[in-house]
């Protein structure tokens, strides 16, 4: 039995030809469809893919493996993760694939498998059942044939969109939209085909809009610095008052302020709290241990509950339903709403902050800088190290002593007076991932940073 490495913590990812192909896929999607139906009762699961040059193929492997394993299959076409996100849900299907690498290199494709519900499926929850499945590789034939109907739901997709938003509060703006030529163009036409139907005075400057999975601009991955330059400059260029960027996928979106200035996602989800907050009072917000501060004063202020998950989208998504909560987001700039069936999105978080800009006036700048000041943060630096575990106790053996807390949430995640930090070791890349963060002195953040990377680096692989 060969054992599959495409196989990580939450999803399907791996080097093509060599960790994933179109055997492997087809295997996959028998694999799923003999873990949804342990009774052989017929299923219905829908499926995407994402604009990567490999995905139409791989997308047609699972598609024959789910079909042969007597599993009905809705092809929803070209799509991002959260459209089949939505469609698994407005369907009432049983489950649903997403082809994606999402921001992964040229050479990577992957799957992202949830059930009915939108739930996700990972390592905790079945992942691992359906990788078992693959690697025996036996399955027995079907009863009965299934099906493949191809179907769109764009259009209630954008209705679901258009529900978050109260459109008799936005103002004129100019947005520049930087779709890195994943997925998203389409969703974007379509959003900006319902403004105009509307007369919504929202203007939208797209550049490297076409779906090309050549990626001839780069791989769309806004995390990375190097590839803000085309947005930022857009933004200056135009007079914009927002800049909007997507990776692959588009269940992520990074915000640029009229400056061209990149916001951290951290900030972004203090705003999006509050914002739910006064519209809904002593509801739940979930966020994750890497950076809390900002967040919790917030939501506290609000009138809210600040509660702490595990980072990573399936831990989110089960404390979103546990808790019930109206809204959560992780500083990687994953945002998930109870009213998207708890799921992430990469549409909703810029349609929101585009009406509280409507809504408030003012420069987006203007509305995070007093929140950036009081809680100035690192970002997210990753280190490749060759002993994680050993580097992370290091830093712990180091500081633990002064700690007034110190949570496991997550890693670990260290709190002093004035300044904290958490450490952990990434489930989808072979880093360890650090976030520092202070109460309104960026001089000691810096210095914090540096003196923790100093230790942690200590043994650096590369």
């Amino acid at each position: 039995m060969t054992s599959l490495t495409c196989f990580k913590a939450y999803d399907v990812r791996g080097q093509l030809g060599k960790e994933l192909n179109e055997d492997i896929a087809y295997r996959i999607g028998r694999a799923f469809g003999k873990f949804l139906q342990p009774l052989g009762v017929p299923k219905k699961v829908v499926i995407g893919g994402d604009v990567r040059l490999t995905s139409d193929e791989l997308k047609n492997a699972v598609t024959m493996g789910l079909v042969d394993a007597g599993v009905d299959v809705i092809d929803l076409g070209m799509t991002g993760t959260e459209e089949v996100y939505f469609a698994t849900n407005y369907l009432k299907v049983d489950g649903g694939v997403e082809v994606t690498a999402s921001h992964n290199p040229m050479n990577y494709n992957g799957m992202k498998l949830v059930r009915e519900g939108s739930r996700p499926i990972s390592c905790d929850n079945g992942l691992w059942d359906i990788k078992r499945l693959a690697e025996e590789n036996i399955f027995d034939e079907p009863v009965t044939k299934a099906s493949v109907t191809k179907m769109s739901v764009l259009e209630a997709y954008i209705d679901h969109l258009m529900t978050y938003v109260d459109v008799s509060n936005f103002k004129p703006l100019k947005l520049v939209v930087n779709a890195g030529n994943g997925a998203a163009g389409p969703v974007v036409d379509a959003l900006e085909g319902r403004f105009k139907a509307l007369n919504i005075p929202l203007e939208l400057i797209k550049i490297n809009h076409e779906p090309d999975g050549s990626f001839p601009c780069g791989i769309p991955n806004p995390m990375l610095v190097e590839n803000r330059e085309d947005t930022r400059a857009a933004v200056l260029a135009h007079g914009a008052n927002m800049g909007i960027a997507w990776d692959g996928d588009f269940d992520r979106c990074f915000l640029f302020d009229e400056k061209g200035q990149f916001i951290d996602g951290y900030y972004i989800v203090g705003l999006l709290a509050e914002a739910f907050l006064q519209k809904n009072p002593d509801e739940k917000i979930i966020y994750d241990p890497r950076l809390t501060w900002n967040t919790i004063d917030l939501v506290t202020d609000a009138g809210g509950r600040a509660i702490q998950a595990k980072s990573g989208h399936s831990f989110m998504k089960e404390s979103m339903r546990t808790e019930d909560a109206i809204y959560g987001g992780e500083v990687s700039a994953h945002h998930y709403f109870r009213d998207f069936s708890y799921c992430d999105s990469g549409m909703i978080p810029w349609l929101l902050v585009t009406e509280i800009l409507s809504k408030r006036g003012g420069a987006l700048s203007e509305m995070v800088s007093s929140r950036i000041a009081a809680y100035p943060s690192s970002g997210e630096i990753n280190s490749q190290i060759e002993n994680p575990e050993e580097a992370i106790q290091r830093v712990q053996n180091h500081y633990g002593s002064n700690a007034i807390n110190i949570d496991y949430t997550d890693g670990i995640s260290l709190e002093f007076d004035q300044w904290r930090f958490s450490l952990r070791c990434s489930n989808t890349e072979p880093v360890v991932r650090l976030n520092v963060e202070a109460r309104g002195d960026f001089e000691m953040m810096v210095k914090k940073t540096k003196e923790v990377l100093l230790l942690l680096r200590q043994g650096i692989a590369r």
